[in-house]
């Protein structure tokens, strides 16, 4: 669906917000938006966490993410009020709240000052679009490399937002209700798609590097549970006599580089001894964060210390072994801790099935093929996922902002719509 523009605009003076129809209002945000700092002096109450699906109710008994020591010193959020993470404008959020409970004291909550003016649905979108579109981060203060970029009071209070008639706001959030949930329902069902393209990626992998590709081979039982049945001509071997894994050297952060998998490539440090260099191809996992994301590295690389790579593949198809190794459970063998890492001493005594390397070979050359037309598909649907967000983004802020007149849509044949 296009959109038409309004007839007329004039020069809002705002420069994010440019031109914005005639008849609609500039004002600051402290004109229409009051701060509302109250202390809860007491323990007992519902804990809320601002997170970028919303507001939550926080499972302090759980022990899980950051706890306070006293709760008391903690304010109140009261149902209807905005709660604002403005200490960090690269992963905060904002939110109408719709339970009663406490926030931390170094979050903002503020509420409308006059709903003759202000429609705050309609300012919702303004806010999370501050967030989303990265305009609040323009106007922000501190250290966004430590993840404290944030939004000072001042710049707060004093930063201009669009203010429409109530009604015309009342109207442009009923309409991008309508259209957003539309485009969020084609939204679920991409990554439902992409979903149950990975699980089958997986599925076919697994088979492949468990069962084989002939589906008449003789099988036999390999003693091992999560293995199953094998062909009879495979073996079943620990996997430190199929792919030996070696942890990463120290590197220094200044001789790190970024990249799409925890290594530097060959030509990333100049003067670093040639010892640590892998000859490439190599498999590599992270120990820590990507712990389980496996990496084909065909070029020489100098494996990070925060790795693990293969050193040695006693002879075996390297493309089988990155794809063998993609089936087992990382997860299930990594170390219990405030920071969870694997080591390899607990993933070498996993078995695998090891058939005999020419059929190795052909089934990694049948993976590249099968693996390579599944990420082509799962590729077009995440594009097309991206897209969807685009536009999600672009039809919110043009209809806030008045870049298009929703006015003559009807609102309730959107929501039939988006309901179907």
């Amino acid at each position: 669906m296009s959109f038409a523009p309004y007839r007329n605009y004039r020069d809002s003076g705002v420069k994010w917000l440019g031109e914005v129809p005639r008849g609609w209002d500039v004002r600051r945000i402290r004109h229409l938006f009051e701060i509302r700092k109250r202390i809860c002096g007491a323990d007992g109450h519902v804990v809320l966490s601002i997170t970028q699906q919303g507001i939550k109710a926080k499972d302090i008994q759980s022990g899980d993410g950051q706890l306070s020591a006293d709760y008391s010193k903690y304010q109140f959020v009261e149902v209807g009020d905005f709660a604002m993470n403005h200490m960090d404008l690269l992963t905060g959020y904002v939110d109408i709240s719709s339970i009663f409970g406490v926030t931390s004291p170094d979050y903002r909550v503020f509420g409308v000052r006059d709903r003759e003016v202000c429609f705050d649905k309609y300012y919702l979108y303004l806010f999370q679009a501050g967030y989303r579109n990265r305009i609040f981060y323009a106007f922000g203060q501190g250290s966004s490399q430590l993840g404290r970029w944030r939004f000072p009071s001042d710049q707060f209070n004093s930063f201009e937002f669009p203010c429409p008639p109530v009604e015309e706001q009342r109207y442009i959030a009923a309409f991008l209700d309508g259209e957003t949930a539309k485009i969020d329902m084609l939204i679920g069902e991409q990554q439902r798609l992409i979903g149950l393209l990975r699980e089958k990626r997986q599925g076919v992998i697994f088979h492949a590097v468990t069962k084989g590709l002939n589906p008449a081979a003789p099988m036999k039982d390999s003693g091992v549970e999560w293995l199953g049945k094998v062909p009879q001509t495979w073996e079943v071997k620990m996997l430190k006599w199929f792919a030996t894994l070696q942890r990463g050297y120290d590197l220094t952060d200044l001789q790190r580089e970024e990249g799409p998998y925890p290594v530097i490539t060959s030509g990333g440090v100049n003067g670093f001894h040639s010892v640590y260099m892998v000859k490439g191809p190599g498999v590599v996992t992270g120990r820590y964060g990507s712990t389980g994301r496996l990496f084909y590295v065909q070029e020489n690389f100098w494996p990070h210390n925060t790795s693990l790579f293969v050193q040695n593949f006693h002879g075996n198809d390297t493309r089988y072994v990155w794809y063998a190794l993609q089936t087992l459970d990382f997860a299930a063998h990594s170390a219990k801790s405030a920071v969870p890492g694997i080591d390899r001493n607990d993933l070498h005594v996993i078995y695998v099935a090891v058939p005999p390397l020419r059929e190795q070979s052909t089934i990694a050359r049948c993976l590249d093929q099968e693996t390579a037309r599944m990420d082509a598909l799962i590729a077009e649907a995440e594009s097309a996922n991206t897209l969807l967000q685009e536009r999600r983004m672009a039809v919110i802020f043009a209809a806030i902002t008045g870049k298009i007149d929703v006015r003559g849509i009807e609102v309730a044949q959107l929501r039939d719509e988006a309901a179907e």
